[in-house]
């Protein structure tokens, strides 16, 4: 993160911090409590601003999320920070968003898929037969924010989705998903079992299904998805 955003020339940092809990076990208020004590302990310790550390949404978090740590840090701050509504990224948009944040860490996994596979030495490398992402198979590791974004662009590239891999249940198609089903079944149901659209479904073990027969994973989700156990077998 840190060079990355040096790259960009972007005055961000790269540190990381969080709160020990499980955001879907929580109801509304519990978690908003948390979030705003989270948020007061930054602002004493000084850890928290637009020109200190502009914290950006991550894990177990979205746009109600970081709009409760706006809000927080614009009550205690608001007087003597002028860009108090910059101390984080991710809001609601109403709230000081922008607009293409929800999408972007998606979209540069795209862009990164989409650079490899037009780089004619990668190509070579990994014994490809063409260049480009049209008629690849891809597994994605995580359905969330960042793979669900970058299967829609790779999808709308040609590339097909062959397995998705979800923390208690994955499920595969030969010829591909349909991006968006795939996604609202999701939203609506919490998990993929009892997905119609899937040939195979995995629930004791969806990991298992990082092995299957793609031409490229992306793993999406938590780190050390790939670790010395699996990694001679992918």
């Amino acid at each position: 993160m840190t060079f990355k955003l040096a790259i960009a020339d972007v005055p961000f940092g790269g540190a990381k911090g969080g709160v020990k809990v499980d955001p879907r076990k929580l109801s509304k208020g519990e978690l908003e409590r948390v979030t705003r004590r989270y948020t007061m302990e930054l602002i004493k310790k000084g850890f928290i601003g637009a020109a200190v550390d502009c914290l950006g949404p991550d894990m177990g978090t979205d746009e109600q999320v970081m709009t409760w740590i706006k809000d927080t840090y614009q009550q205690v701050r608001g007087e003597q920070d002028i860009n108090a509504e910059g101390c984080c990224t991710g809001k609601y948009i109403r709230q000081g968003g922008i607009a293409g944040r929800t999408e972007s860490t998606g979209l540069g996994v795209y862009y990164a898929i989409k650079e490899l596979l037009n780089t004619q030495s990668f190509v070579d490398k990994v014994k490809d037969s063409s260049l480009g992402i049209a008629g690849k198979t891809f597994a994605f590791q995580g359905f969330g924010n960042v793979g669900y974004w970058a299967a829609k662009f790779v999808e709308q590239d040609g590339g097909k989705v062959t397995t998705i891999i979800e923390r208690d249940c994955a499920i595969h198609k030969a010829d591909g998903f349909d991006v968006e089903h795939a996604k609202a079944y999701l939203i609506e149901n919490k998990s993929f079992m009892g997905y119609e659209e899937a040939e195979e479904i995995e629930m004791t073990d969806p990991f298992k299904f990082m092995e299957k027969e793609v031409d490229y994973l992306v793993p999406a989700a938590t780190e050390k998805s790939i670790h010395r156990i699996n990694a001679p077998r992918l």
